[in-house]
């Protein structure tokens, strides 16, 4: 497999002047133009990606029967092109290949093409992808993979440039047609090998839940963490808000001061990084070093999502005004630039702009200092601004290495004086920005990120209190209440251009399921908890395994493809298996039922014993196994007061605590009976049994804690 890994520039056509060989230039201008009126069946699509690509001279097919069955009666090969919009070198193999004219050819005459959105389509993605890494041990996108009419893999890799893809092309469909045998022999170990990931899947351990592996876990970790950095010890580096989401909860349980302290400088030192967006908020993708310093530069709502819950979680715990900050300058980042009018939430914003990463977001020297003028001077130090450029080619990221209070201090101000003089800064640059070539945005609305930013609202109304953030989390799971949700429990995943029409896959219902009880839980709506019921009943239903408790990732509803997946191990966005396996736990707390907890717990035992090895990668596995070790309080507020009362609980970091509340009496199993009329009253229980009824939050509190202390 060749795997490019250096940065190339974008192929630059110039353009011959009227004036100059007329006659060239009127036939050059015609093939221009019948190249670029060349539509291909993409034009029909609605995702962003797929629209990039429909006029490409590659006859192009989204994935569908249409395709797979122009491919039998041909026999020819299907070439699957994977990526998003977002994605540099996706870009970079479009400019270079698709859009030309001879690789197209080659394409057209020996191939049927199909080019999939990876954000749409996770499940075909998930499939090629191990194709990928069972033959080179790696991947990445673009996914690029030949197969068997039928969709069963001879090949796949990633970026090729366009002499070595054409080279490639031309062997396999060499191979393909003077060994047609081997070809199918190499499809049938590859496509053996890609089924086989699930059918290892057994159960481990059981019950008999101590602390110590918890502790064990924790202790494998440590020393993959970066000491001075924070993070990962290694590059590039990606923010993992799911690690970091488990180690800020086993910090608070266990009083661990070395996992609070690598906690606090993860967090303190990617907000000052550049992987942290300082002029108009909001996270990059990744860094590409160790130091947080120079990120990839696009901006995925799934990140921010996830970030903005972390941060909001962090400062009920560390109340560091640096947190609060990034929650409300990443939220302001999202209503701006990433908020459609009926409140969904768009997927992505390119790292390119004008054929160059990062060059919206990144400052020259002389203009940093033309736009900031008197402060000139402050900022540079404060950003480490320099005339050569702290990044390439003369270019500045905004970059801090000391925190507000400590560069205050250097330039003899109070903290409140340099923010207020940033402030002035920031909107200054902000305006001259906006006036930059915009990347380009990814507008479609996914159901899985979604939650998940719906989900950062919700913590950040928590944390804050702050009206707003509740408005827009409410204003998000009506317009998914309205397009991607049947009365039945179905979902759908897409939704752009007034349209929703691909089924939704597992991590859809689990972290809609997941937010809408969160929903609940800040607002006391039980339509909203018993959604997320439905959809969880409706999940375990339809993409339930009968050979074992893990949850297929397609419904059994969809189209078989050639293997039907499962997504186990946690990375940026949590497996959807992980997250169900929480949402059982929560339930059967919240209805009293028996099987959704043992069905959490069967799940939670086919990966105890990888929880140790393979720590980061199985993080919201390890914080469900914080939930079957430490006492899992229910709070339950009853009286007119009860959202008064909740919004106080809330301002604290208790994340073992389920609440439920009502102003009256209610039928939910854990408020029966708990109304006491003339009165706001807080029962805290733990498996039921409760506490002396009180009617003073700070009593409730104090409970909450000896209760958890009191194992």
């Amino acid at each position: 497999m060749i795997y490019f890994k250096n940065k190339m520039d974008f192929l630059k056509i110039s353009k011959i002047t009227l004036r100059i060989f007329v006659l060239l230039t009127i036939l050059f201008s015609c093939a221009q133009s019948q190249e670029k009126m060349h539509t291909n069946k993409l034009i029909n699509e609605s995702s962003p990606y797929l629209l990039q690509h429909a006029h490409n001279p590659v006859d192009w097919y989204p994935w569908g029967e249409e395709a797979l069955k122009k491919a039998k009666d041909e026999n020819k090969l299907l070439i699957i092109s994977i990526g998003y919009s977002s994605c540099h070198w996706c870009h970079v193999m479009e400019h270079e290949s698709f859009e030309d004219s001879a690789v197209a050819k080659l394409m057209n005459e020996h191939f049927v093409s199909i080019k999939v959105d990876r954000e749409e389509r996770p499940d075909i993605d998930q499939i090629y992808m191990e194709a990928a890494q069972l033959i080179s041990g790696s991947g990445g996108w673009p996914l690029n993979a030949i197969a068997l009419p039928d969709g069963r893999p001879i090949f796949a890799g990633t970026y090729f440039p366009k002499t070595q893809w054409m080279q490639l092309l031309q062997n396999v469909q060499k191979f393909y047609t003077q060994e047609p045998a081997k070809a199918l022999e190499q499809a049938q170990k590859l496509t053996e090998g890609i089924r086989m990931v699930e059918s290892n899947l057994d159960p481990s351990q059981s019950g008999d839940y101590e602390k110590e592996e918890l502790r064990k876990i924790v202790a494998a970790w440590m020393p993959k963490m970066d000491k001075k950095w924070g993070g990962q010890d290694k590059a590039p580096k990606f923010p993992m808000p799911v690690g970091l989401d488990f180690l800020l909860q086993y910090q608070y349980l266990e009083g661990d001061l070395e996992v609070r302290q690598i906690l606090e400088l993860s967090l303190d030192k990617m907000a000052m990084g550049g992987i942290y967006d300082a002029v108009g908020g909001g996270f990059a993708r990744y860094s590409t070093d160790r130091y947080w310093k120079v990120p990839h530069f696009e901006k995925m709502l799934y990140d921010n999502a996830q970030l903005v819950s972390l941060y909001s979680r962090a400062y009920q715990v560390f109340k560091k005004p640096l947190y609060k900050e990034v929650v409300y300058e990443s939220l302001e980042f999202i209503e701006r630039e990433m908020t459609g009018n009926e409140g969904q939430f768009y997927s992505a914003i390119d790292a390119d702009s004008e054929g160059e990463e990062g060059k919206f977001y990144v400052w020259k020297k002389d203009e940093f200092e033309e736009v900031l003028a008197a402060d000139k001077a402050i900022f540079n130090r404060v950003f480490n601004i320099t005339d050569a450029g702290n990044w390439e080619h003369g270019n500045n990221v905004l970059i801090r290495e000391k925190s507000w209070e400590e560069l205050a201090k250097d330039e003899n101000l109070s903290r409140e004086e340099l923010l207020g003089k940033w402030e002035n800064a920031k909107s200054k640059l902000l305006e001259v920005r906006e006036k930059r070539i915009r990347p380009g945005l990814d507008d479609k609305a996914l159901t899985s990120w979604n939650a998940l930013m719906m989900e950062g609202y919700i913590d950040a109304y928590k944390a804050f209190s702050d009206q707003k953030f509740l408005k827009a989390a409410i204003k998000n799971a009506e317009f998914l209440e309205k397009h991607m949700l049947s009365a039945n429990g179905k979902l759908l995943r897409n939704h752009k251009d007034g349209k929703s029409v691909i089924n939704a896959f597992l991590d859809d219902y689990a972290l809609l399921s997941s937010a809408y009880f969160s929903l609940y839980q800040v607002t006391f709506e039980v339509k909203w908890l018993e959604k997320s019921k439905l959809l969880t009943d409706y999940a375990l239903k339809n993409f339930s395994d009968s050979s074992n408790a893990m949850l297929f990732y397609t419904s059994s509803e969809d189209q078989a493809l050639i293997a039907r997946k499962k997504e186990v191990t946690d990375n940026v966005i949590p497996a959807s298996n992980s997250v169900m396996a929480h949402n059982l736990f929560n339930l059967a707390k919240m209805f009293d039922e028996k099987s959704y907890m043992e069905k959490a717990e069967e799940m939670l035992s086919f990966v105890r014993d990888d929880l140790e090895k393979y720590g980061l990668y199985y993080s919201k596995w390890s914080a469900l196994l914080i939930r079957f070790n430490y006492p899992v309080i229910e709070l339950a507020i009853s009286g007119k007061k009860y959202n008064e009362y909740r919004q106080k609980i809330d301002l604290n970091y208790l994340p073992l605590t389920i609440k439920m509340g009502s102003a009256k009496e209610s039928e939910l199993p854990l408020l029966k009976n708990k109304y006491i009329a003339g009165q706001t009253t807080l029962f805290v229980c733990k498996n039921k049994v409760c506490d002396l009824p009180v009617t003073e939050v700070e009593k409730a509190l104090h409970q909450i804690r000896a209760m958890r202390l009191d194992e």
